[in-house]
């Protein structure tokens, strides 16, 4: 199968946790492809995470929301824009039990003005719309073999409920327009750069203050955790050599309990884990276990690289390293953070940066300004 070569690549949710490894990995092996990365910069995004990227000059940054169609469109005409990489979304399930309308709204909404300005730009020749293995409901206790890209979705919470959503609106565009669509549906990542609201970033920053691991319900549910490098290289191989009109999971056949990701963190610092790890009430609703079948992925010879000890020690040693990254996370290592409430966001104003050189805002009026002209 020829491998598709796209030339500028608008990348939505670029400064979130994946996508910024996809956007650094991108950016750094292919000089010959523009890097567009599109974030608003919500409370779990952050600059910082491009750092990497923002000195080549392939790589460009647009401050922005997914939901201004203006701004969307503006981006793929001046752009030139070919291929589409929408990672943007709200991903933490506890908040969706709190506001699951701003979940319906940037998950759904969002996606929607995407792919319209996509159908109306009649220049995208690859849109990857990034979903999760939530889609799927829980996998039975017994599986021996993961779910397949083919099974039945059965979304059980708000946050996996507005994937699947989004996700019908992919399918539905690749077929009624001929949009050249590709879904994915991954495990869980983890790795440098998360936010601590997630599992893995949260233990290890309680652990390393010394404070109790929090532990919804008995934490005998099942997770698989992929490390962020394999994930970039997933996409990578996705986006290269992925079918158009297909579906691909992205998983790991290693699966942790909680308990034992809390365990294992304990191991680490060296903390007695029968002291530390404290059993919290569950959220309201806690899939037993998500299991993945990757098999139709590794066949386009993508694989699992990173080992779950290797990945773990690699994303301790980065958070000693940087434990003001994302500076007052207070709110994010409670039991059950309600991280979507930024009162120091205005909702009336944005601006945007395209480099250092260029940027964009809107001006009072609506208009937009770029450089020294006024659309």
């Amino acid at each position: 199968m020829e491998k598709y070569k796209p030339k500028n690549i608008l990348i939505t949710g670029g400064a979130g946790f994946i996508a910024s490894h996809v956007s650094n990995w991108l950016t750094r092996n292919y000089s010959q492809y523009i890097i567009v990365v599109l974030d608003k910069l919500d409370y779990c995004s952050n600059l910082k995470n491009l750092d990497s990227s923002r000195s080549f000059p392939n790589f460009k940054f647009v401050k922005g929301d997914i939901c201004s169609a203006d701004l969307v469109n503006y981006i793929l005409v001046t752009e030139s824009i070919d291929t589409v990489m929408h990672f943007a979304a709200q991903t933490h399930v506890d908040n969706s039990f709190g506001n699951s309308f701003e979940f319906i709204k940037n998950n759904v909404y969002g996606t929607c003005v995407l792919l319209e300005a996509c159908k109306a730009s009649n220049r995208i020749k690859r849109f990857v719309h990034v979903s999760t293995d939530e889609v799927y409901g829980e996998t039975d206790e017994n599986a021996a073999v993961g779910n397949h890209e083919a099974s039945q979705l059965l979304p059980t919470n708000p946050y996996s409920a507005s994937k699947a959503g989004a996700e019908m609106l992919v399918m539905a565009y690749g077929r009624s327009y001929g949009l050249p669509v590709i879904i994915t549906r991954g495990n869980n990542v983890y790795g440098p750069h998360q936010f601590p609201e997630k599992l893995i970033p949260k233990f290890i920053l309680l652990a390393m203050r010394g404070q109790p691991l929090p532990i919804h319900g008995d934490g005998l549910n099942v997770r698989s955790y992929l490390y962020c490098d394999d994930v970039a290289g997933a996409f990578d191989t996705i986006l290269h050599r992925g079918e158009v009109g297909h579906v691909y999971n992205v998983g790991t056949e290693e699966e942790k309990r909680v308990v034992d990701v809390a365990v294992d963190v304990c191991r680490l610092f060296a903390l007695d884990a029968s002291v530390v790890i404290k059993f919290v009430d569950n959220r309201p609703f806690n899939d037993q276990r998500y299991f993945l079948d990757s098999g139709k992925l590794n066949r386009l010879g993508w694989s699992e690289k990173t080992k779950w000890g290797d990945g773990l020690r690699k994303t301790m040693e980065w958070y000693v390293r940087n434990p003001e990254w994302w500076g007052d996370i207070s709110g994010a290592l409670l039991p059950h953070p309600r991280m979507l409430s930024l009162p120091w966001v205005g909702k009336d104003h944005v601006k945007l940066a395209v480099d250092d050189k260029d940027h964009v805002g809107f001006g009072e009026k609506g208009s937009i300004s770029i450089g020294k002209s006024r659309l």
